[in-house]
């Protein structure tokens, strides 16, 4: 299966694990590897490993990925030439081998990519330990190790309610769905302004507040009323410190949309 094949069934966040991020590495001459990635509950995402910058290691080296606690490491997606890729059987480690040329510089500027999948029942924000990197040389000498901070992300909210190109009452119903427990903030932006709402210079207008109940549905009411005309409406989901938005939809207070 190509890199390309695998990254369009996968909701991917990379991690580029590079040296000179870390405080150990400063310490050490700036070779430990080091990094930090997110990845919602129940998904996989791809882990980029790179950053080596010691000698030569050549044919039969190893670089090695431990799985942090509680998932698992599922491929080893790299589609270059010279690397063979292994997965343990349970998952919880992976290994990429060098097969190329005895004189090839084999992990200097270059990314490995490793699927992790994290279960459906991880807690957003939780910080998930036991993620390590270890290259080794032909003979296992280690040559190279770090550590990698695994956060589970949480997944975006869904804005249902109110349509798209409907024209709307000035106080309509806004709901939708979000992780279980976590706080949905709706916001509208006038729909001539710049960047999405939320997410530009400034955020949008705070429309209305609920908690996603058990079910995962969520619903609140304007407290007062939206402009007149279009406009842009988006939800925020946050919980223990991580944060997810919904798409955005286009709506019209008072006159019907285009």
């Amino acid at each position: 299966m190509s890199w390309k094949t695998l990254a369009l069934g996968i909701a991917t966040l990379t991690l580029v694990l590079t040296a000179a991020e870390s405080p150990k590495a400063l310490a050490t001459g700036g070779r430990e590897l080091w990094g930090a990635v997110s990845i919602v509950p129940g998904r996989q995402g791809i882990v980029q490993v790179s950053g080596y910058t010691g000698p030569a290691l050549g044919r039969g080296s190893r670089l090695t990925l431990t799985a942090p606690e509680g998932t698992e490491v599922t491929d080893t997606p790299l589609d270059a030439s010279g690397y063979r890729g292994f997965v343990d059987t349970d998952g919880d480690s992976a290994t990429y081998t060098y097969t190329g040329p005895a004189a090839g510089r084999p992990w200097q500027e270059q990314s490995f990519p490793f699927v992790i999948a994290v279960p459906a029942d991880a807690v957003p924000g939780t910080r998930l330990t036991g993620c390590a990197m270890r290259l080794t040389d032909a003979r296992g000498t280690r040559k190279d190790h770090g550590v990698c901070a695994v956060t589970v992300g949480l997944p975006e909210p869904t804005l249902t309610r109110p349509a798209s190109g409907v024209a709307l009452v000035a106080r309509p119903e806004t709901a939708g769905t979000a992780h279980p427990g976590s706080q949905v903030t709706v916001r509208h932006e006038d729909a001539q302004d710049e960047g999405v709402t939320g997410q530009g210079p400034e955020p949008g207008a705070e429309v209305c507040t609920a908690t996603a109940g058990a079910d995962g549905k969520w619903s609140c009411q304007p407290a007062a009323a939206l402009p007149a005309g279009p406009g842009r409406l988006q939800a925020t989901a946050t919980l223990n410190g991580v944060s997810a938005v919904s798409e955005q939809i286009y709506v019209t207070v008072g006159t019907a949309t285009r």
